[in-house]
């Protein structure tokens, strides 16, 4: 049986800055994948770009049954550690919106980077290898493999959440969690689009494919991006990251006009121009299609003049007071990552090791700190990894 010092599962962001961290330290590193391809979520992210940090990314864009949890390793390995590791390889960035930094070319520069980093101080990769087994032995774990079996002094699940199946994300870390007497925080889908039922739906087919920048907000939550209709609901960002506050049975508020006075604008419009349709008068702050559908759906159809103010403010509501209770979300097939996860009441948060566990340590998504939209994630990733590979 062959032995290495540290042996990590999952050949993701935070795998691969583990291995190379703990390769740096000296360690024997192997990573196994089941993929065929290291980084498939780096690869597709941002758009092929990878938005691989976000330069605000601090512990308030993280959520977290323990808020507290990230700060140790977001203040270790921080974004600007990261930023010169690309740097020093060259790779072109740039900011796009909100601090969110991309590559100007391929996400493959930066799988291309943590690769030659892992090969660099000796980390090995096999691909298309599965763990099938694991077992506590003295001195650390016994890990059957699909090709063989390898012993390791410190095992790092750093195998992801549910989100995406179709690149092969599975409950793998939970269950290797459960195994060893590791609690699990409930996950469920994030960062994902929501969807409405059937009635609505058909209410509103013809807006699919139009877009508003938005103000979208769920309890005391709120997040100003653009907002899509699709024929199932609605997405974009500020759906995308109140979707992780968002519960079912909760409704969620959208302000589809923001910092503009609906009531006054019509008011206005009437004034200047009694014969305009409210649709027209709507359409000057949304889409044609929206402010048609609106008018439509409030019956007001007829004259700017034979419309009250009374009816301006409920225009004024359904534009920038629209409720609704969304019907559930898209699931795990086009969540960008998973929330929930590995109790972080069962980790150290400096090392990442599993307090009753030693040797045994768990990194990046599969770890109950989920982060908002625009590289957080990948921040986490880095961070966690990072931490875990000055100890494993």
């Amino acid at each position: 049986m062959n032995s290495v010092d540290v042996l990590v599962i999952g050949a993701g962001a935070a795998g691969m800055m583990c291995a190379i961290e703990a390769g740096k330290r000296g360690r024997s590193v192997l990573v196994i994948d089941h993929a065929s391809k290291p980084g498939e979520k780096i690869r597709i992210s941002g758009g092929g770009r990878c938005n691989f940090t976000n330069i605000h990314a601090s512990p308030k864009n993280f959520i977290s049954q323990n808020p507290h949890f990230c700060i140790s390793a977001l203040s270790r390995y921080m974004q600007r550690d990261f930023i010169a590791l690309v740097e020093r390889y060259g790779i072109a960035y740039h900011e796009k919106t909100l601090g969110q930094l991309f590559c100007d070319g391929s996400s493959t520069q930066i799988i291309d980077m943590l690769l030659s980093e892992m090969k660099k101080h000796g980390a090995a990769l096999r691909l298309a290898t599965r763990a099938e087994r694991i077992d506590r032995v003295d001195g650390g774990f016994a890990v059957k493999l699909t090709d063989g079996a390898v012993r390791c002094q410190s095992l790092v699940v750093a195998s992801g959440g549910k989100s995406i199946p179709k690149m092969g994300a599975t409950g793998f870390g939970y269950e290797v969690a459960a195994q060893f007497g590791v609690r699990v925080v409930e996950t469920r889908p994030a960062l994902v689009p929501l969807t409405f039922d059937q009635n609505t739906l058909e209410r509103l087919k013809p807006l699919s494919g139009n877009a508003v920048d938005a103000v979208v907000s769920c309890g005391k939550t709120k997040f100003s991006e653009a907002m899509l209709f699709t024929h199932r609901g609605v997405s974009g960002p500020s759906i995308l990251q109140i979707s992780s506050y968002w519960r079912e049975g909760d409704e969620i508020a959208i302000s589809m006009a923001p910092g503009t006075n609906i009531f006054e604008t019509l008011r206005t419009a009437r004034a200047q121009n009694g014969k305009q349709a409210l649709q027209t008068a709507l359409s000057v702050h949304l889409p044609k299609k929206l402010a048609q559908t609106i008018a439509e759906e409030l019956g007001m159809t007829s004259h700017l003049a034979d419309l009250s103010d009374k009816q301006f403010r409920v225009a004024e509501s359904r534009v920038n007071g629209w409720r609704i209770k969304p019907a559930g979300s898209e699931g795990y097939r086009t969540a960008e990552v998973t929330l929930g996860g590995i109790d972080t009441r069962d980790l150290d948060s400096k090392t990442m090791a599993a307090k009753a566990v030693p040797g045994l340590y768990f990194i990046g998504e599969v770890v109950d700190v989920t982060g908002w939209l625009g590289g957080y994630n990948f921040q986490w990733a880095w961070s966690s990894g990072w931490c875990a590979g000055q100890a494993a």
